[in-house]
């Protein structure tokens, strides 16, 4: 997902957070370990564009990860501030 994420936006911030072992058991818990995360990017590419548009464009830039090979994905998208 990082370099997806990279090549996709050029963040000046990248965190990705395996939520994972705190679902254990859950629903979508497929017992690989690598079921549920958080995202937190910041990149210009957001700069003006709402909360939903932010989140539409790194599901995009993740193509079929989401839904196919995670879970659950919480997306913290913003700007730098200038």
């Amino acid at each position: 997902m990082e370099d997806l994420l990279k090549e996709a936006f050029s963040p000046t911030r990248l965190e990705v957070i395996n939520d994972s072992a705190k679902h254990s058991g859950h629903a979508g818990d497929d017992g690989s370990g690598e079921s549920h995360f958080t995202v937190v990017i910041e990149a210009p590419a957001f700069a003006e564009k709402s909360r939903l548009e932010r989140q539409r464009m790194v599901n995009r830039a993740l193509g079929d990860i989401p839904g196919e090979r995670v879970h659950a994905l919480a997306i913290q998208a913003s700007a730098p501030v200038t």
